[in-house]
């Protein structure tokens, strides 16, 4: 069984016992946390769509930690103009595993 579900802006393929990363939310490690925000959910040759979201769907997820990612380096470069701008980005992200996935 799997669903799409939409947090941070962004939309995630999951299945049960998955581990993905996504926007930081503020919650402890070792919390469980409920997305309401279920766009499609699959299981086999049968897959439920829903418009826009899936009544009554609901994914679980148990936060494993927080942290950041790999440093991006931002360089803004204009040449004979004296122009350089040089920054560093680390996005903070949360871990999470899907514990269960419910359809409605």
């Amino acid at each position: 069984m799997y669903a799409v579900i939409a947090t941070g802006g962004k939309q995630y393929r999951v299945t049960k016992d998955g581990v993905l990363r996504i926007e930081k939310l503020d919650a402890e490690p070792g919390a469980t946390i409920e997305f309401a925000e279920v766009l499609l959910v699959g299981e086999g040759a049968t897959v439920t769509v829903g418009k826009p979201t899936v009544k009554g769907g609901k994914v679980l997820a148990t936060v494993v930690r927080h942290g950041k990612g790999d440093k991006v380096s931002i360089v803004k470069f204009r040449r004979r103009k004296h122009y350089l701008r040089q920054k560093n980005h680390r996005q903070l992200y949360t871990e999470v595993k899907v514990t269960d996935i419910r359809a409605g």
